[in-house]
């Protein structure tokens, strides 16, 4: 059975995480704006438990930052995707694309 064909190891929130972080390295507080933008309505803990979860998988690597906010220290989580993750996201993508070719094949069959 091709990998295209096999469900992908990561779920939708994953996928969504990886995307995103395939442009680069981003913010935690950056990652959950735009999971919100998709309609995922988490909480912050929920948030980083997942990206927790990634990192133990070895789909992302995590750091804290210090970064200014007006005339106050703030630290803050970044993260990157790493090669682990770059793979199954594409395997991911090549499993979406393959459902999605399929369904229009057999559109078109049916006419």
């Amino acid at each position: 059975m091709s990998g295209a064909r096999q469900l992908p190891s990561i779920s939708h929130l994953q996928f969504l995480a990886l995307s995103v972080l395939r442009a680069g390295e981003q913010p935690g507080r950056t990652l959950r704006r735009i999971a919100a933008d998709f309609g995922v309505r988490h909480t912050a803990a929920a948030f980083y438990q997942l990206m927790a979860r990634m990192e133990r998988d070895g789909l992302v690597e995590g750091w804290y930052d210090q970064i200014q906010v007006a005339d106050q220290a703030v630290t803050e989580r970044r993260y990157r995707i790493t090669s682990r993750g770059s793979r199954a996201w594409s395997q991911a993508r090549a499993f979406y694309d393959a459902a999605a070719l399929a369904g229009a094949e057999r559109r078109w069959s049916r006419a």
